[in-house]
């Protein structure tokens, strides 16, 4: 018998929200696919749906597939720069820039000139996100990402700024959740127990805490940061009323790929929606229709769920955080940048066969999602 996170009334909901927002919308904005992960703030996958439809596909796109998460990926470059010392406050220019031929551009072709980190993200302008990249170096950019949780083989270069590496939805949502939790790492995970027929427990999920991946002051200021996403910013559609949330939409190349990311204290949820053959949807970003998914389903999932506020500065306010609270300092990875850290192991009793559990789980468990 296997114990698992899954909460059945929230699977039902997100698998009914994938399958009715895509048959109603789909066609008419060229998406054939969509994919929802939804985990409690330490990791506890709570629903997960790899596609619209079962019979049509087994693939499991939450887990699998990896794609651009596009601006999504922006939330570990301004991390980096707070890091560095910058804060949401700090200015840089929002102008034309070319690197080695490369000229990236804002969506819209606009440009404000001096606008403070917050604008930036929030607006989600692509030459703030690349300025900053060089700034501090991709290298230290995917740094910051393996830390909070990303595992696939990032590429150091320039464009990493706009999230050209492909990550699967599952590694990116969990990567958010230390937001959600005031800094602290998770592993996402699905299974709590594995028992025998006989009731030998074959598997018991070790709870021990992970420790501390982001000074609580910086988690702070990330989640005032990603607050504006949802009131100034590409995420203004959110209708999740009284609770506060935070999040960052993304958007890959040429529409192949939307994206939101977005959590409360409750939850942290992500939508992407896509073709699996790679061709452009009509024009979709992820301020559109993933943030109607995505509202949809956590108006749902939030339904009697006392309001809780997202992780703030410490007792004392942000200044009191920015000149010493005692908080931990993050824990750095490998100082090349060029390779994923090697996975945290799991401890306690393991299941057989290969891939780990992590195999286990989406060849057993999850391939009908």
């Amino acid at each position: 018998m296997v114990q698992t996170t899954i909460d059945g009334t929230l699977q039902a909901s997100a698998e009914k929200t994938i399958s009715e927002e895509l048959a109603q919308k789909g066609d008419k904005n060229g998406v054939g696919q969509g994919a929802l992960v939804a985990m409690t703030p330490d990791g506890a996958v709570r629903a997960m749906v790899g596609g619209r439809n079962y019979a049509e596909s087994q693939f499991n796109r939450a887990v699998a597939a990896k794609r651009q998460p596009g601006s999504a990926f922006k939330a570990f470059v301004y991390l980096t720069a707070l890091e560095h010392g910058l804060t949401p406050d700090s200015l840089r220019q929002d102008a034309p820039i070319k690197i080695k031929g490369w000229q990236p551009e804002n969506y819209g072709h606009q440009y404000y000139g001096p606008v403070t980190l917050t604008q930036a993200l929030a607006m989600s302008l692509n030459t703030v996100s690349v300025r900053l990249t060089m700034e501090f170096t991709p290298a230290a950019v995917i740094r910051t990402a393996y830390r909070l949780g990303i595992a696939s083989k990032l590429e150091p270069n320039a464009s990493i700024a706009l999230g050209t590496s492909e990550v699967s939805m599952l590694e990116l949502v969990g990567a958010y959740a230390p937001f959600a939790n005031g800094g602290l790492a998770v592993i996402p995970h699905v299974v709590e127990r594995i028992t025998s027929t006989n009731s030998k427990v074959l598997y018991q999920r070790n709870q021990r805490m992970l420790g501390r991946i982001i000074d609580a002051r910086y988690v702070a200021m990330m989640n005032e940061m990603m607050a504006q996403t949802l009131t100034i910013g590409t995420a203004q559609k959110v209708a999740l009323p009284g609770w506060p949330a935070a999040g960052k939409t993304g958007t890959s190349q040429d529409f192949r790929d939307a994206w939101f990311i977005g959590y409360t204290a409750h939850l942290v949820t992500g939508v992407w929606l896509g073709n699996d053959d790679g061709t452009p949807t009509k024009k979709v970003t992820g301020g559109g229709l993933p943030v109607e998914i995505w509202s949809r389903f956590m108006r749902a999932a939030h339904q009697g769920v006392p309001v809780a506020v997202l992780p703030s500065a410490p007792s004392g306010g942000l200044m009191f955080g920015l000149f010493g609270n005692g908080a931990s300092a993050p824990v750095e990875t490998d100082s090349s940048g060029s390779a994923p850290p090697a996975p945290i192991p799991s401890a306690g009793n393991t299941t057989s066969g290969g891939g780990g559990l992590d195999g286990w789980l989406r060849h057993n468990l999850f391939s009908r999602r």
